[in-house]
């Protein structure tokens, strides 16, 4: 993490703020204004009751994204997070073990010594967002990387949810049925290879940390745990050891999430800290949960499954987002047939249960991550009755009692078969060497 705010810092995209701000409210709205008005990662040297800078915004654009995967010209991201995972499937070596720190000093301490921040009105308490769960299956031991909100309440108890969907929650219920806790460590502040695999959902004999490791282009250096039976990446700077209770709920929330709503408080696992631990001179890192630096690396994970599926069951798929809101998803194809894009639709729906309220497909020359055009072109390019298909009483979320996200609404948004010439975008040459310099040399102005 150190390494890569060095790097964004050189470049210029890492905004300093030195006036002291409060964890409680301030540093989120400051954050949030800053969002609003840029994309620089910003940190926070003075957090008004700790010693620990916070930074926020770090993965808030998909060029770092693309950055953090090594995705070359020419490829999209869908197309080399493919290969990584492809290669962790092949990956024996993804680690090795170095002593404490990776030779620097670590300390220890307690949970209420993390700047950890409040970030909305009705929070019912400060939440670690930016937390990675790294837990090992307690049948094979493969190793799993995922998010989970985790609810300060003591220095010995945080609580957290676990949708019933992600892998730790198996984990823990196959855990939890013979009567044991489930280990489990916190990381926050990891490399940015290993948060973009946290993001990343395999099946279940699928490696994380292997993925992460490809990512790097070399072996993760880990260490041991001091309470628990786990190996952590060393260069993690933080590091929270404890136990996922067995039997045992309490109160959680409310919380503000990721679709700018708050989930009210419901009974939830509870995390028993056993050791927390930081590298020398760390970095806390905060995240506004529906943020940019939130969704951006899920729309890209969650667009990289729904395309590994496509490429598998229809042809002629070329990429896929789901950006701005990872409730939609975009799929651009290369038509082939009459109906090539109802198929399409119909694979895009059933490849990801959870996030595909909307699908809309398009040709080759449209911009999947700009709304304008994707709406452009399903207005111009037929009719809006014939090429909206609705599936009804279809689940959505896990988590959804009054049905508000069943249902799926998916629109062609492609040219009309062997029409193609009629649906020629319109050109002016010479557009793309302009440079505006030469015609305006005082610059736009304001």
């Amino acid at each position: 993490m150190r390494q890569y705010l060095d790097q964004l810092r050189a470049r210029g995209d890492l905004l300093e703020v030195e006036r002291e701000v409060d964890p409680r409210f301030e540093a989120a709205a400051v954050a949030r204004r800053l969002q609003q008005a840029s994309p620089k990662a910003v940190l926070f040297r003075h957090v008004k009751g700790h010693r620990m800078p916070v930074v926020l915004n770090v993965f808030s654009q998909h060029a770092r994204l693309r950055e953090m995967i090594r995705c070359g010209a020419g490829q999209t991201f869908c197309e080399r997070l493919q290969e990584h995972i492809a290669a962790s499937e092949r990956l024996d070596d993804w680690f090795v073990r170095v002593p404490d720190g990776a030779g620097e000093e670590l300390e220890s301490g307690r949970l209420s010594d993390l700047p950890i921040l409040t970030y909305h009105g009705r929070d019912g308490a400060p939440y670690i967002t930016s937390g990675i769960f790294l837990a090992r299956d307690p049948d094979s031991g493969v190793p799993n990387l995922s998010f989970h909100r985790s609810m300060l309440v003591s220095d010995d108890e945080l609580r957290i949810r676990l949708g019933s969907s992600h892998d730790l929650a198996k984990y823990q219920l196959a855990a939890e049925a013979r009567g044991q806790p489930l280990e489990a460590a916190i990381l926050i502040g990891t490399a940015p290879e290993v948060f973009m695999a946290a993001c990343v959902s395999l099946p279940p004999e699928g490696n994380e940390m292997a993925l992460a490791a490809s990512m790097r282009g070399e072996p993760l250096p880990v260490r041991r745990c001091r309470t628990i039976d786990l190996d952590v990446p060393a260069d993690a700077e933080i590091v929270i050891e404890g136990r996922i209770l067995p039997g045992v709920r309490r109160p959680e929330g409310p919380f503000g999430e990721f679709m700018g709503y708050y989930v009210e408080v419901g009974e939830n696992h509870v995390f028993e800290v056993t050791h927390v631990s930081w590298r020398r001179g760390a970095v806390f890192h905060g995240l506004i949960c529906g943020s940019d630096e939130d969704l951006r690396p899920l729309e890209a994970a969650t667009a990289a499954r729904i395309y590994r599926v496509l490429k598998s069951q229809v042809r002629g798929v070329l990429d896929v987002s789901c950006r701005p809101t990872v409730m939609n998803t975009i799929v651009k194809i290369r038509k082939q047939y009459e109906g090539h894009a109802q198929h399409v639709l119909l694979a895009a729906m059933g490849s990801h249960l959870d996030y595909n309220k909307l699908v809309v497909v398009v040709d080759e020359d449209v911009d999947i991550d700009n709304l304008d055009e994707v709406v452009w072109a399903f207005l111009t390019r037929g009719r809006a009755d014939t090429r909206t298909m609705v599936v009804p009483d279809v689940p959505g979320f896990y988590r959804d009692p009054h049905k508000d996200h069943w249902g799926r609404l998916g629109l062609d948004a492609t040219r009309p078969w062997g029409r193609e010439a009629e649906f020629q975008r319109k050109t002016i040459p010479g557009v793309e060497a302009v440079r505006l310099a030469d015609y305006l040399p005082g610059g736009l102005g304001t």
